[in-house]
């Protein structure tokens, strides 16, 4: 359970203005069909963040305890820095796909490919890393994914304009900050 949730809060907090939530934002705008893309996203996060899951749990049986401690509290504390980096949706990820696959199709693809070496797929190699838990880390990173995207679909600007991103990115950079700390000095249950 810990897994779970804490992947849940560490991706719905790192998604929060990543280029893959203003790639949700720009698919709401351009097709206006909240349900195929809600679902193109959760297809391609589950697939993304399956991979992601099963490259962390590789690491973690090929490193000793040490290096991973010392890998993953590094880690998380080079996702505290990227996460003040604010990012923008690249609009090429949609060109020339849309026609050939309807939206569900274009939403799959564009998010799969959007999500590739991304903050939350980075994540969720490292919460697979640190925990023997491959589905719950998996549905956790996902249900985050979602939580952060399904907004984004349906409430669009809306949401960026009531939430401040610099905000909601120096959080979540202090959290990251927090957990590379806690996992460099060896504290809690987390690591």
């Amino acid at each position: 359970m810990e897994a779970f949730l804490i992947s849940t809060g560490v991706v719905a907090l790192g998604e929060m203005g990543d280029k893959t939530q203003l790639l949700a934002f720009m698919l709401a705008a351009r097709f206006k069909k909240p349900v195929p893309i809600v679902l193109g996203i959760l297809v391609a996060t589950l697939a993304n963040h399956a991979m992601a899951g099963a490259v962390g749990n590789a690491v973690a049986a090929f490193v000793g305890p040490t290096l991973l401690r010392w890998g993953l509290g590094l880690s998380f504390l080079a996702m505290a820095a990227w996460m003040l980096i604010p990012d923008q949706a690249d609009d090429e990820a949609l060109d020339g796909k849309v026609s050939r696959l309807g939206v569900f199709g274009t939403t799959v693809v564009a998010f799969f490919l959007a999500e590739m070496g991304d903050k939350t797929q980075i994540a969720t190699v490292a919460l697979a890393a640190r925990y023997d838990a491959l589905v719950g880390v998996v549905a956790g990173t996902t249900l985050g994914m979602m939580l952060a995207n399904v907004p984004a679909v349906y409430l669009g600007d809306r949401v960026t304009r009531a939430v401040p991103m610099k905000l909601v990115h120096g959080v979540s950079a202090a959290i990251f900050a927090v957990l590379g700390v806690l996992a460099l000095l060896n504290v809690g249950s987390l690591f």
